[in-house]
């Protein structure tokens, strides 16, 4: 018996979800947690960031069942990945281009997908179509495809950004919470674990996402900007009077000029350690990482300052962008120089940033100002306690 015209064929769909979870169990919790919500509009299939599938009766209709089940652990990939997360601490100006986004998860997904042997529809992104090597995450991709990129657009669970045809959470079937979401992924990542002692083979990609779920990396570029954005608001919650903007009160007291409080923004000075011993490819994204969070955060221009230093500081530059930085050194390390070289300027910082390998001597006492390190490459000393550490670990940038 086939559905009406128009119609969603729920036993296709239903039966292309049981061979899906037939073939890899350990995905079955995740895909039968996905609610079915027919929906013409849809085009194919996408889901929303509470885990509701919207199908599209045509698609169901047109597509074998084997290619359905790819497209099943499609869409629940999207949400184990927690891409709709990952896509909210992308900057500003990436999460606008959901399109894109939405590209480059696609890419994260299909290649693991295809290695694994499960067919997906024509049409579909694999990352070779673009010239890219396939195992890599989303957020590389994004930086490498080209412009102008579109495809099919998966839905808020996939790139954030709610899709005109979605439901809001308050209507339609319940939505799945967040803290269920991480109860799943978790549940879903030892099924991994244990499919591939029992059975012992596992999918490159799923293998990996399975053991940063159980046993999590700490994201050096989350944390890095966290710890300057933070910093940078600690500087910026001082406040002082000011006469160039008059308080509002002073139109009630004739003859008397109050003045305003204003919240200034920070001056912070980024120390790089230009020793023999730093790579080129960890300094490049650190200070790429920090320089774009003081934009983010309105710390530009001539409140930056960039000090290359080994066992001397060779170079000081006012920045907008990580490539106007000259670099120069390659000697003895000691960061005190150069935080020193920081403080004594005209134009003080509040914020110390320095990029170290961590092998140097730091200052006896706690600094009258902000001081973050960030120690590059997984064998670095630790500082004074005193000292706000970020590691950043070599080779890490755009790797699984």
């Amino acid at each position: 018996m086939t559905a009406a015209r128009g119609e969603l064929d729920r036993t296709k769909l239903l039966a292309a979800r049981y061979r899906a979870a037939h073939h890899r169990p350990y995905l079955a919790s995740a895909l039968y947690a996905l609610t079915i919500v027919p929906c013409p509009e849809v085009g194919t299939m996408g889901v929303d960031r509470h885990w509701r599938c919207y199908v599209s009766p045509a698609f169901v209709a047109a597509t074998p069942v084997e290619e359905l089940a790819g497209v099943w652990v499609h869409e629940a990939a999207h949400l184990l990945r927690d891409h709709h997360g990952r896509a909210a601490r992308l900057p500003a100006a990436a999460q606008r281009d959901g399109y894109r986004v939405n590209v480059a998860q696609d890419c994260e997904i299909n290649d693991d997908l295809l290695a694994d042997g499960l067919r997906l529809p024509a049409g579909r992104v694999e990352p070779r179509l673009y010239g890219l090597p396939d195992g890599q995450l989303f957020e590389t991709y994004l930086d490498q495809l080209p412009p102008g990129v579109r495809g099919h657009d998966c839905g808020s669970g996939a790139h954030g950004r709610p899709a005109p045809w979605e439901l809001p959470a308050s209507t339609g079937p319940a939505p799945l919470g967040e803290a269920e979401a991480r109860a799943l992924r978790r549940h879903t990542a030892e099924a991994m674990r244990a499919h591939q002692r029992a059975r012992g083979t596992l999918p490159a990609g799923w293998q990996r996402w399975a053991e940063e779920v159980l046993e999590p990396t700490v994201d050096w570029r989350q944390a890095l900007s966290g710890a300057v954005r933070e910093a940078a608001a600690w500087a910026g919650g001082a406040v002082d009077y000011t006469y160039r903007r008059p308080s509002r009160r002073t139109p009630a007291l004739r003859g008397v000029v109050l003045p305003s409080l204003r919240r200034p923004l920070p001056r912070v000075a980024v120390v790089v350690d230009t020793s023999g011993s730093m790579g080129d490819a960890e300094l490049a994204a650190a200070l790429g990482e920090i320089t774009g969070v003081l934009r983010e955060v309105g710390v530009r221009g001539n409140r930056v300052t960039v000090l290359a230093c080994d066992a001397d500081v060779h170079a000081v530059s006012r920045v907008t962008s990580a490539e106007q930085i000259t670099l120069g050194g390659g000697g003895g390390t000691d960061m005190r120089v150069g935080i020193e070289a920081a403080l004594a300027a005209r134009d003080r910082p509040s914020i110390v940033v320095v990029l170290t390998d961590g092998f140097t001597p730091w200052p006896d006492e706690t600094p009258s100002c902000r001081l973050v390190a960030a120690l590059i490459g997984a064998g670095a000393p630790q500082p004074p306690s005193w000292v706000e550490t970020v590691r950043v670990p070599t080779g890490s940038p755009g790797q699984r």
